[in-house]
């Protein structure tokens, strides 16, 4: 039979993984409460429409990535493959209109078919922040300020470039739509297969296209940036002097775009080479016509999201896990005493680790293999004397301390407290 192994793609948490990734996400939502964001938390599957509405027919991610499937009941459902869509979807079978405007935060896996590389899972991890039924640019740079801000206490701010470009407003789009047809109707030929049918169906998409031929192509076509309407320039100049009195620094990079006609206005990425290839850490923008579109009440809303996996790779420094008070008992008797000190130590906020089986001398490596920074031992003689020995497993000190008083000892000696 052959080995069990996790299917490509996908990774195991274990401990030490599990804890840098909750690192960031406790981080990332300590950061978004501090800008008045409440938690949500969506389905991991949806009904397909969710996201074929949303993220359009034509893209790469819902014509090769989604992982899509038939349930017992008929229903085709997707694996949520990004935290917008479910989110819009939320408010608008929620009902909240009458609650905007609405600032959200929300983690969870996401899943999408495509090459595993470093930091980029077929099973991923996501932070995600969204703003709905707020249509000034003053929630582009607070959404963008919070990104930032959340990287700066990651301590990877440094190692990241904010890369900014504006998307315009509808009118502006539709006058960039036809010089861009034209241009890339003189290339058809060497566009790819891909391409040429998003050349039919939204040309914008080709702006992304990671085909080798295709990026020569885009490289001399028309830029957005010179279709802006005079409200749509307006608009980018106000999220560019936001960022700037915040002192967060920014590139306009004229190339980066969002493919749907329901983005709008600012696009942005914060991108790093730390990971090899330059790849985004967040990335987001405004979508004023997303709601509308999935059948909702117009409603603007702007938003990012950010890869957990990413964030933990860069992320250099994480805090010590809280060392343990090992338990040893000796005896069957001793085990009952110890059982009832490890309840009163965790009660007083300190973590305890009890070595079920084996010897004196294995349950002590027992508690040098955890990183102890106490062992409690309680044998026969401790149990008539109704106290422990308590010994330092740094300096290898020990005393005898009265079963209760051992929580007072222990914690004057400075050992990490806390939990619930």
């Amino acid at each position: 039979m052959a080995s069990l192994q996790p299917v490509r793609g996908t990774h195991d948490l274990l401990p030490d993984d599990n804890r840098r990734h909750r690192h960031v996400v406790e981080r990332a939502r300590a950061v978004a409460e501090q800008y008045g964001y409440h938690e949500i938390a969506t389905p991991i599957f949806e009904f397909s429409d969710v996201f074929r509405r949303t993220l359009g027919e034509t893209s790469d991610i819902v014509t090769k990535e989604m992982y899509t499937f038939v349930d017992r009941g008929g229903d085709e459902l997707t694996l949520r493959p990004e935290y917008t869509a479910g989110i819009a979807r939320a408010f608008i079978s929620g009902g909240l209109r009458q609650l905007l405007p609405l600032k959200f935060f929300a983690s969870g896996p996401m899943f999408r078919y495509e090459r595993p590389q470093k930091g980029r899972l077929r099973q991923f991890h996501q932070i995600d922040v969204e703003v709905l039924g707020v249509a000034e640019p003053g929630a582009d740079v607070e959404v963008i300020a919070m990104a930032a801000h959340i990287l700066e206490v990651f301590g990877v701010l440094g190692r990241c470039k904010l890369e900014l470009n504006s998307l315009g407003d509808p009118e502006s789009r539709v006058a960039y739509r036809d010089v861009l047809v034209r241009h890339f109707e003189q290339h058809r030929d060497g566009l790819s297969e891909d391409s040429r049918i998003r050349l039919e169906r939204n040309p914008l998409r080709i702006l992304d296209s990671k085909d080798e031929g295709d990026r020569r192509i885009v490289a001399g076509a028309p830029l957005l940036s010179d279709h802006l309407t005079p409200a749509a320039a307006a608009f980018f100049a106000a999220v560019q002097s936001g960022l700037g009195s915040l002192g967060i620094e920014f590139e306009i990079n004229n190339r980066l775009v969002r493919g749907l006609d329901y983005y709008t206005h600012t696009a942005f990425e914060f991108t790093t080479t730390a990971l090899g290839a330059q790849g985004a850490v967040i990335a987001g923008g405004r979508y004023d016509g997303l709601i509308e579109a999935m059948g909702g009440p117009p409603t603007p809303g702007i938003g990012w999201a950010g890869g957990i996996e990413r964030l933990a790779l860069l992320c250099t420094a994480f805090p010590a896990q809280r060392r343990p008070i090992a338990l040893v008992p000796v005896g069957a008797a001793a085990e009952v005493e110890a059982a009832r000190i490890g309840q009163r130590l965790r009660r007083a906020g300190l973590v305890v680790d009890i070595a079920f089986t084996g010897n004196l001398s294995r349950r002590l490596k027992r508690a040098n293999k955890v990183n102890a920074a106490y062992a409690v031992i309680v044998g026969d003689d401790e149990l008539s004397r109704r106290a422990a020995t308590v010994r330092d497993l740094d300096t290898g000190a020990q005393r005898t301390v009265g079963f209760d008083q051992i929580e007072a000892a222990i914690a004057v000696s400075g050992v990490s407290r806390g939990g619930p």
